[in-house]
């Protein structure tokens, strides 16, 4: 059973979505045991929801990032926090609580990363990704040094982009969609 008061959109019937979009969603489901209503309120608009989430799976799962999965969720809650997000702070602070099997450190890191208990290449990255998220045009060679400083080459700065600018534009579409976060997602990994 779907529940129809996930979003301000209208929300299809599993049964009425192509068969491509469909199939994702119960593979989906099988694997974490729910349908995430991002997958079902995006659904909406099909061409929309299959390039989202190719871009999505581009960035997220990039062959060769040496970003950790936990890494990337941090990224994700704390931009999302910053753009107001509830639906991606509270589905991505249940991925990060999984990947770093750290029950604390997604609420931590969604009121202030600058207090959690992060090292100080962790703390430079998202302090880029806040700066990429909040203020684009004040981007500057000087915030790249610093990242190289901790590490990181070209193609991190570009995963670390990719996923800030992502999750910009889905911290949007849930905004103005009235997304609503799955129950489960509260509670998972605490």
């Amino acid at each position: 059973m779907i529940d129809q008061n996930i979003s301000c959109y209208p929300v299809p019937k599993l049964e009425d979505l192509a068969d491509d979009i469909r199939e994702r969603i119960l593979a989906v489901q099988e694997k974490a045991g729910f349908i995430p209503n991002v997958f079902l309120t995006l659904s909406y608009r099909p061409a929309e929801f299959r390039a989202f989430f190719a871009y999505h799976d581009a960035i997220m799962e990039r062959e060769g990032c040496t970003l950790t999965p936990a890494e990337k969720e941090m990224i994700v809650v704390a931009t999302s926090s910053a753009n107001g997000c509830q639906y991606c702070v509270v589905a991505h602070g249940a991925l990060l609580r999984i990947f770093s099997k750290e029950p604390l450190l997604a609420d931590q890191i969604a009121i202030n990363y600058l207090h959690a208990p992060l090292n100080e290449r962790q703390k430079v990255m998202l302090k880029f990704a806040l700066k990429l998220s909040r203020t684009p045009e004040l981007v500057a060679e000087a915030d790249f040094a610093e990242l190289k400083q901790q590490g990181y080459n070209e193609d991190d700065i570009l995963d670390i982009t990719g996923i800030t600018a992502f999750f910009g534009l889905s911290n949007r579409m849930a905004i103005v969609m009235s997304m609503q976060a799955n129950t489960e997602f509260y509670t998972m990994a605490r």
